[in-house]
């Protein structure tokens, strides 16, 4: 019985192949289970509560409260952290007091103007517009029925500033009151850009 030896050439030769082979096979089954028909994302989800939100959106509608409303005001008789007491409601007699009586002390400056800018693309600008027209998304959009008020009209921009800080603070009509989630100071600069900068 003859046997036949390889050298040692040959081995490391059909070693070489075969591991060519597996490292393709390997690399086609990766590429293969990579393969996604959305495009918009790896496949990969290392936190899915932070990607898919489980809380309601704040614009949306809401089962668990009896309003439907997700965005609830605070708790009736609490003071939020750092917010003094407002001492007008949400009436036409307060309204116009509160024009004639409040006076705004934050300094009329470039950077307080930008601040305005600023809070007012956060707070207002979804349902007012980044015009102030009443053109903002929400209603574009058909996700708000009722107009929302347009700050360009005669009406408005008559009305000093201190209406404007009243109407952010309490609400006015269908509009909630921001005056819980908007500081004093930033109502009172989104009231100067838009008297300064929208309404000019």
């Amino acid at each position: 019985m003859k046997l036949k030896i390889q050298n040692s050439d040959t081995c490391f030769s059909n070693a070489k192949k075969a591991l060519k082979s597996i490292t393709l096979i390997g690399f086609m089954l990766v590429l293969l289970s990579s393969c996604d028909y959305n495009r918009r994302t790896t496949g990969w989800d290392y936190a899915g509560d932070l990607i898919e939100s489980r809380a309601y959106e704040t614009y949306t509608e809401n089962p668990v409260f009896k309003n439907g409303r997700t965005m609830q005001p605070p708790v009736e008789g609490t003071i939020p952290r750092g917010f003094m007491p407002y001492q007008f409601q949400k009436t036409d007699e307060d309204r116009a007091l509160a024009a004639k009586t409040l006076v705004n002390n934050v300094e009329n400056t470039p950077e307080n103007i930008e601040r305005g800018k600023v809070a007012f693309g956060i707070y207002c600008m979804q349902c007012h517009g980044e015009k102030a027209d009443g053109q903002g998304s929400l209603y574009v959009n058909k996700k708000f029925n009722y107009p929302p008020g347009n700050l360009l009209n005669d009406k408005m921009r008559a009305n000093p500033e201190a209406d404007i800080y009243h109407v952010i603070t309490v609400g006015w009509g269908i509009m909630g009151e921001h005056g819980s989630m908007i500081e004093p100071a930033d109502r009172w600069k989104i009231a100067m850009y838009i008297k300064q900068e929208l309404q000019k």
